[in-house]
């Protein structure tokens, strides 16, 4: 069998957007999936091979320098070797901290900075060479840097000082490397998801109106379509929520 044209690498993979994201580009590319532990990526690692996709999944703490780099060297090395980046998403759910400014300490308000903003450095270190290897081997479709955001990217509320800190760093981020790095064709994007996503977690929580949630499906939809833009026309922001979210 003929090796792979390209790849792609989902960051953060829990059974809410990163799985529904990983199930959708695994429709045109075999995906690596990263998260802490197996729990949170056997399930749909086993839902795309039993679709005849590939997914590989690999424990990795994106927060750690060590851990990224161990397994980037395994993707590079081992998985897919001189094989191009097609698409990385940065889907972490670390970092979430909802309680009073002067209960915090100071590790809870590191662990919105790790997750977040370190976290986001040290995959986009790893993922912008072989994002670049793409642009040059002409790839169907621009090589893409996705960034997930939310409501606390652009609203610090009482409460989340910690999150909105960790979130507003990373779309800094992002923006910066969007500048730096859309000229060379890669197109790197910041999603902002603003709403309760509808995942096991959230299941039996109720509102007014019954499709008042987020379909994780529906958002790897727009990373799909955010993918697949071409050179011509890059979004760099987009923000998703439910018609009845107030904003």
């Amino acid at each position: 069998m003929s090796p792979p044209k390209a790849f792609a690498v989902i960051a953060g993979v829990g059974p809410g957007t990163g799985s529904s994201v990983a199930r959708r580009f695994a429709k045109s590319y075999p995906v690596i999936v990263l998260a802490r532990t197996p729990a949170s990526y056997e399930g749909v690692v086993s839902d795309i091979e039993s679709s005849g996709g590939q997914a590989i999944g690999i424990n990795t703490d994106l927060s750690d320098e060590a851990s990224v780099k161990a397994a980037f060297k395994k993707i590079t090395t081992e998985l897919f070797p001189n094989t191009p980046l097609a698409a990385a998403i940065f889907n972490p759910g670390g970092g979430f901290v909802r309680k009073p400014f002067l209960e915090i300490t100071e590790k809870e308000f590191a662990s919105g900075y790790d997750n977040q903003a370190k976290g986001a450095f040290l995959f986009s270190k790893a993922t912008l060479p072989l994002l670049l290897k793409g642009v040059e081997e002409n790839l169907e479709h621009p090589p893409s840097l996705i960034f997930t955001g939310a409501t606390a990217s652009v609203r610090g509320s009482a409460n989340f000082s910690v999150f909105a800190a960790g979130k507003f760093a990373l779309r800094a981020l992002s923006q910066s490397l969007a500048r730096e790095f859309g000229p060379k064709g890669v197109h790197v994007s910041h999603v902002i998801v603003d709403g309760v996503i509808d995942i096991p977690r959230t299941k039996a929580w109720k509102f007014e109106h019954e499709d008042a949630k987020l379909s994780p499906d529906a958002i790897a939809d727009s990373y799909w379509f955010l993918h697949t833009q071409p050179r011509t026309t890059f979004a760099f922001e987009i923000d998703l929520r439910p018609y009845v979210e107030k904003w």
